[in-house]
C-alpha cells in the first residue's frame, strides 16, 4: 500500500471516529473533535501536499493550527 492510500485509510478512520463522537454531549465531544480535526489537518499536509519531507514546514503549519483548535476547544470548556 502506497503512502497516499495510507493517508486515505487514515482520513477516513478519523472520519468515522468524528461520527462516533456526534452521540457524546457537546462539552464533552468538544476537545475529542478538535484532536481529531488537528490530526485530519496533519495527515492531509503531511501525506497529500508532502510536507513531511520539506524539513519544518509541517510543524510550521501544524503547530499554530493545534494552538488555534486548543483555544477553540478552551473556550468551548468556559
Amino acid at each position: 500500500m502506497d503512502s497516499l492510500n495510507k493517508t486515505w485509510a487514515l482520513l477516513i478512520g478519523l472520519t468515522l471516529s468524528t461520527v462516533a463522537l456526534a452521540a457524546w454531549d457537546g462539552r464533552l465531544a468538544v476537545p475529542g473533535l478538535m484532536v481529531l480535526a488537528w490530526l485530519k489537518a496533519r495527515s492531509i499536509l503531511g501525506g497529500f501536499l508532502h510536507l513531511k519531507g520539506a524539513p519544518g514546514w509541517l510543524g510550521a503549519f501544524t503547530l499554530p493550527l493545534g494552538l488555534w483548535l486548543a483555544a477553540v476547544a478552551a473556550l468551548r470548556l468556559i
